[in-house]
């Protein structure tokens, strides 16, 4: 089996990639198989454990200009992007990377001589309230999509793409919509939801981290190990049984950064919450605000899929990794 990660230094990429080559993974409702080439496109090199195996073949291109260099693949995972704060910030990076970058993948497996299954990584960024950004009710499978950013209009006409890509038989594509993934380890990006690991992740490492929006604005997330398993799931499963074209949206923990700091100090034993500075960025808390955090996840559920318990579980997860 010959896979495809794009963005697979990043760290959803590196993810999966260790779990592509740690044994068989069932692609399309196909008998389980082992991968026998996985190539990471990235612009990053990947992790040393991960560039170690043989099996690895980093690519650095510019998908927009080099997506043909990526060759043909049972399954693509396309995960590459600008994230949502950067996408922000700067208009035509964001649309060549996020839009321009998705249709040039598109391409590339539409030329291949049987169509692959292809997983993009969506974002619950493509809801929204109108006409001002606030906070929104329960989102179900079939809410009406209206970002209010960038990033998840892009992510949005993504999700068009690969539907009428597949409705045309190039590929057998299935979005996923991810909730925030938290707690991230490594560095900070420039996200808008960056600060969701960051109040965990900085704290717990005896640095002060900031939180950009009120204690009791609520978020939806998961943490790496739920993300990992919808994303994985959505590439397993027959065309029937993923069903719809639409995107999915993937299940989440619905919590505040308050209540995250709570869990952050019951499971570490101490204040580390004290580490935390409470600001309020305008820019940031817009966007944050304006994304759901209450979702209905009915198609995920038919599939097996669930949300993290409690966010106590998210932080153990996170400690223990």
């Amino acid at each position: 089996m010959r896979v495809i990660v794009t963005g697979g230094a990043g760290f959803v990429g590196t993810l999966i990639a260790r779990r592509l080559l740690a044994g068989p993974v069932e692609v399309g409702g196909g008998e389980p198989a082992d991968v026998d080439e996985l190539v990471l496109a990235d612009l990053a090199a990947p992790a040393a454990d991960v560039a170690a195996d043989p099996r690895v073949r980093p690519v650095t291109v510019d998908l927009v200009t080099q997506a043909g260099d990526l060759g043909r693949a049972d399954v693509i995972f396309h995960l590459a992007g600008v994230v949502s704060g950067a996408a922000e910030a700067d208009f035509d990076l964001g649309m060549r990377t996020n839009l321009d970058g998705t249709r040039a993948v598109l391409e590339q497996a539409r030329r291949q001589p049987e169509p692959p299954v292809l997983v993009f990584s969506s974002s619950v960024a493509v809801f929204g309230p109108e006409p001002e950004p606030g906070p929104a009710g329960v989102v179900g499978d079939d809410t009406l999509p209206q970002p209010q950013s960038s990033y998840g209009a892009q992510k949005f006409i993504g999700e068009q793409l690969v539907a009428d890509y597949t409705r045309k038989g190039f590929v057998r594509g299935r979005s996923v919509r991810l909730m925030t993934v938290a707690v991230r380890s490594g560095r900070p990006n420039a996200a808008a939801s960056s600060f969701v690991s960051g109040i965990i992740r900085e704290p717990l490492a005896g640095l002060r981290a900031p939180c950009p929006v009120p204690p009791d604005t609520p978020v939806a997330l998961s943490s790496p190990g739920r993300a990992l398993e919808g994303i994985l799931r959505a590439a397993a499963v027959t065309d029937a049984d993923w069903g719809s074209r639409t995107a999915m949206n993937l299940p989440g923990l619905t919590t505040t950064p308050r209540d995250m700091a709570a869990a952050m100090d019951r499971v570490a034993g101490y204040a580390a919450s004290d580490l935390i500075d409470w600001t309020d960025d305008p820019v940031i808390g817009a966007i944050v605000r304006s994304w759901p955090a209450r979702f209905e996840t009915r198609r995920a559920h038919a599939l097996g899929l669930r949300p993290d318990r409690s966010f106590d579980d998210i932080v153990r997860e996170y400690i223990d990794g």
